[in-house]
C-alpha cells in the first residue's frame, strides 16, 4: 500500500466515521421523545448490511490491502447496531415488526455471503464473490438521498439533508473512489462514484424545486 493509497484510505476512514455518528442527533430526539416521529429505520438496516459486508470484503483472507476498507466498516456495523436497537426500542409496533424482520433479514444475508465465500470460493473468485455482495448493497443503500428526497419535498425543509451533511457524504465517497482506483479495486471504486453521483443529482434536484417553487 503506497503513501497516497493510505491517506485516502485514512481521509475516508475519518469522513466515515463522521457520517457514522452524524445520526446521533437524530437519535439523541428520539429518546428524548420517546418516539421515532416520520423517521425510518430501513436506512440504519441498510447500512448495517452495507458495513457488514464491506468489512468482510476488506479483511485480508478476502482481498488485499484493504484493511482501512474493513475497520472503518466494523466501526460502522457496531454503530449502525446501536442505532437499530434504539429505534426498535421506540418505534410504533407495526413499524416495530417492520424493523425488525428487516434486521433478522440482514443477518442471515450477511451469514449466507460469508458462508459461502468460505466453503465454497477461495482466491480471487472468493474477492469476486464478496466483492459483487458488497457493491450490490452499496448502491442499494447509495441510494438513500433519492427516498429522502420524497420527505424534503413532502415538508419543504432539507432537515433531514442538510447540505453539510451532504458535503462529507460527497467527499467520503470521493475519497474512497481514489483509494478503489489507486488500489486498482473496482469494487470500492464502483460504489463510491455511484454514491457521489447520488448526492450531486439530490442537490441538483432540490436547486431546481427551490427555482420553480420561488
Amino acid at each position: 500500500m503506497d503513501i497516497a493509497h493510505f491517506l485516502f484510505g485514512v481521509f475516508g476512514n475519518a469522513t466515515a466515521l463522521f457520517l457514522f455518528l452524524a445520526p446521533t442527533i437524530t437519535f439523541r430526539r428520539i429518546v428524548r421523545r420517546k418516539s421515532t416521529e416520520q423517521f425510518s429505520g430501513i436506512p440504519y438496516v441498510m447500512t448495517l448490511l452495507n458495513c457488514l459486508l464491506s468489512a468482510w470484503y476488506g479483511l485480508p483472507f478476502v482481498s488485499k490491502n484493504n484493511i482501512l476498507v474493513s475497520t472503518i466498516n466494523g466501526t460502522g456495523s457496531a454503530i449502525e447496531i446501536i442505532y437499530v436497537l434504539i429505534f426498535l426500542l421506540f418505534a410504533p409496533k407495526k413499524e416495530k415488526a417492520k424493523i425488525f424482520g428487516l434486521f433478522m433479514l440482514v443477518l442471515t444475508v450477511f451469514a449466507a455471503v460469508a458462508l459461502v465465500s468460505l466453503l465454497a470460493f477461495h482466491g480471487n473468485a472468493r474477492k469476486i464473490f464478496c466483492g459483487f455482495a458488497a457493491t450490490i448493497f452499496s448502491i442499494i443503500m447509495y441510494a438513500s438521498p433519492l427516498s429522502i428526497m420524497r420527505m424534503v419535498i413532502k415538508t419543504k425543509s432539507v432537515e433531514f439533508m442538510p447540505f453539510f451533511l451532504s458535503l462529507f457524504v460527497f467527499l467520503c465517497g470521493t475519497s474512497w473512489f481514489v483509494f478503489g482506483l489507486l488500489g486498482r479495486d473496482p469494487f470500492v471504486a464502483v460504489s463510491f462514484i455511484f454514491f457521489d453521483l447520488t448526492v450531486l443529482e439530490f442537490w441538483r434536484i432540490m436547486i431546481i424545486l427551490v427555482h420553480f417553487m420561488f
